[in-house]
């Protein structure tokens, strides 16, 4: 190879890559296939949470609206703290298994126990229950970081080839819909079955405090499961291992502040996701307590779920012709068209067979989204060694459940602050007959501020995100070159 120095090094690494001819490993269709079961496992916990949870607290256990209100934002301030702690800690890992596999397990463990005491009153009622599931709201948020970040964080360390890694990606994201296809389609029928014979309140849609209690432990030993299967089926082939660092704050905010497209990244995928957390945590009310058939939300999952499976051939498709900014546009613009035809077929024509087709359309954008936002982090983890001289995976991707989260903040204020102001929890109370009021907001809070959501986060995104073309070419070409000339060394 010639020894030149180039004043850029980024053509000094892009240089060294064209000398060399050096090739990039790819995963095999087993590596990638069991990478994709642990996050089954990982989204059985999440769709439990972010499905199911603030139902079960309202409905079932009948805590006020105005208690889940304040609750999250007091989570969401420990997460701020604990998501980057952890990814420090993930950062500094060295183990003879790996950097990542290690927390995987760990936080598998702890968020399957922790899940199943979540929907576990163990009989209690009152002052007593609102502290226990405080804590174990907050206990929750900790222990998935523990999982999730490593899990996602694993990406970049499989392979740096751009098409490799997106199809890891798009895998993943497809065992992930898996795993809340699961949660939606089987819990409103599995619920009433476990429910069956218990001496405590059953819901007039069959759904109980024990019923909710027993499947919860059965997504816990199959999280615990799909995460071992995972973690000992794949290998990291592609990790950088940095100076260890202390956690602290100015850390954290220095690399969130010098990475540019992190901070776009965070506001346009925190907006979009809320809409979709809306829309999967407020189905459950809009069946049960609007439409009175809750079985029905079986079938629209269902029918979502064929969506789901679609949106991940997007991106193969349309990569054919478009780029990764365009494909992501696509993916909002349809989730965008979907809501509205949902919004006009749903609350307004009150068609469920209509609105179930409809939701083909969104969930098809939705899915493609979420594979588009899993491949721009890693992206942005090699952004970050590329202008900034550091990759910092673990804190990076941290960013990514910590958004999530905030997501679901979001999703809390308009569904618990709609609900109480329509005072849901009284009509409950009251022999669950709800008012044409009650029932219109449930319906708004569903379908259309999620629409307004996705529309604000494609303006975002349109406007601010340049994480593509011949910008993601430089940084792809900096990253390989470097890494081949750190094996010449």
């Amino acid at each position: 190879m010639t020894s030149v120095w180039y004043n850029d090094k980024n053509l000094y690494y892009i240089q060294i890559l064209k000398e060399t001819g050096m090739t990039e490993y790819k995963t095999t269709w087993r590596e990638k296939i069991f990478y994709g079961v642990g996050a089954t496992g990982l989204d059985l916990s999440y769709g439990m949470f972010y499905s199911f949870l603030s139902y079960y607290l309202s409905s079932v256990l009948g805590l006020k609206e105005g208690f889940l209100l304040l609750l999250t934002p007091i989570a969401r301030i420990w997460d701020g703290i604990n998501d980057p702690m952890m990814g420090t800690i993930v950062d500094n890992t060295r183990t003879k298994f790996g950097k990542y596999r290690p927390w995987i397990v760990i936080g598998a463990v702890c968020n399957a126990v922790v899940l199943w005491l979540l929907f576990t009153k163990f009989g209690m009622s009152g002052t007593g229950l609102y502290i226990y599931i405080g804590v174990m709201y907050i206990l929750w948020g900790m222990t998935n970081t523990m999982a999730d970040i490593p899990y996602w964080s694993m990406v970049p360390s499989f392979t740096s080839d751009p098409k490799d890694r997106n199809l890891v990606s798009t895998v993943a994201r497809t065992f992930s819909g898996l795993g809340q296809g699961i949660i939606t389609v089987a819990t409103p029928i599995i619920l009433p079955l476990l429910s069956k014979g218990t001496d405590e309140y059953v819901t007039d849609k069959g759904y109980s405090a024990s019923g909710f209690s027993k499947w919860a432990g059965i997504c816990a030993i199959l999280l615990v499961a799909f995460s071992v299967i995972c973690v000992l089926s794949t290998k990291e082939k592609n990790v950088v291992y940095g100076e260890k660092t202390k956690f602290s704050f100015k850390k954290i905010f220095s690399v969130v502040a010098h990475n540019d497209q992190l901070v776009v990244f965070m506001i346009f995928a925190m907006l979009s996701n809320a809409g979709w957390y809306l829309t999967s945590g407020t189905t459950v009310y809009y069946f049960s307590d609007v439409l009175g058939k809750p079985t029905a939300q079986s079938a629209f999952s269902m029918v979502g779920a064929i969506g789901s499976v679609a949106g991940l051939f997007v991106i193969p498709i349309l990569s054919k012709w478009l780029n990764k900014k365009q494909i992501y546009q696509v993916s909002l613009i349809a989730t965008f068209i979907g809501y509205i035809l949902m919004y006009i077929t749903g609350p307004v024509l009150k068609n469920t067979t209509a609105l179930s087709i409809c939701y083909i359309i969104s969930s098809t954008g939705i899915a493609s989204m979420f594979v588009s936002q899993t491949i721009f982090l890693a992206d942005i983890v090699d952004y970050g060694e590329y202008k900034n001289g550091e990759r910092n995976e673990s804190i990076t991707f941290s960013m990514k459940g910590f958004l999530q989260k905030m997501a679901y903040t979001i999703q809390t204020i308009f569904l618990f602050g709609g609900l109480a102001i329509v005072n849901y929890s009284d009509q409950v109370n009251n022999g669950r007959v709800f008012n044409d009021t009650t029932k219109s907001a449930i319906g708004l809070i569903c379908f259309g501020i999620p629409a307004i959501l996705i529309a604000v986060s494609f303006v975002v995104f349109t406007k601010k995100f340049k994480l593509h073309g011949e910008l993601a070419d430089k940084v792809h070409d900096h990253i390989v070159g470097k890494r081949n000339s750190e094996k010449e060394q």
